[in-house]
C-alpha cells in the first residue's frame, strides 16, 4: 500500500505565541514604537500612565490592521474579505498616483 498525503489547513502553523502570525507581530511592533513616541512625550510631562496607554492602543490597532478583515458591506462588496492591510496599501497606491482611474473602454459597454 501506498502513502497519501492527506490535505490540512496549515494556516495557523506559522503563529508565534498561538495568536500572532509573523506580519501581526510586525505590525503591533511597529504600532507599539509609533506609541513609544507619545510614550515618551507623556513621560517628559510626567504623565507615564498615559503614554503606557498609547503604547498598548496603537500596538493594538497595528495587530487588528494585520489580523482583521475587511466585512461584508453591500456598499462596498468590491473588498469584503480582503486584509485591512491590502486594503490600505491600495488605497495610498491609488492617492500616489492622484487619484486617477483606468478604465477599458469598449462598445458593448455602450451599447448597453
Amino acid at each position: 500500500m501506498g502513502t497519501y498525503n492527506i490535505p490540512r489547513n496549515v494556516k495557523g502553523e506559522g503563529r508565534i505565541l498561538y495568536i500572532f502570525s509573523t506580519k501581526a507581530l510586525i505590525y503591533t511592533f511597529i504600532g507599539a514604537a509609533v506609541g513609544g513616541l507619545f510614550y515618551l512625550i507623556f513621560e517628559a510631562m510626567r504623565m507615564g500612565t498615559i503614554g503606557l496607554f498609547f503604547v498598548v492602543g496603537f500596538g493594538a490597532i497595528g495587530f487588528s490592521i494585520a489580523t482583521f478583515k475587511v466585512p461584508k458591506i453591500n456598499a462596498i462588496s468590491d473588498i469584503s474579505g480582503e486584509n485591512i492591510d491590502d486594503v490600505i496599501k491600495r488605497y495610498i497606491k491609488f492617492k500616489s498616483k492622484k487619484n486617477k482611474i483606468y478604465s477599458l473602454y469598449t462598445k458593448e459597454k455602450e451599447e448597453k
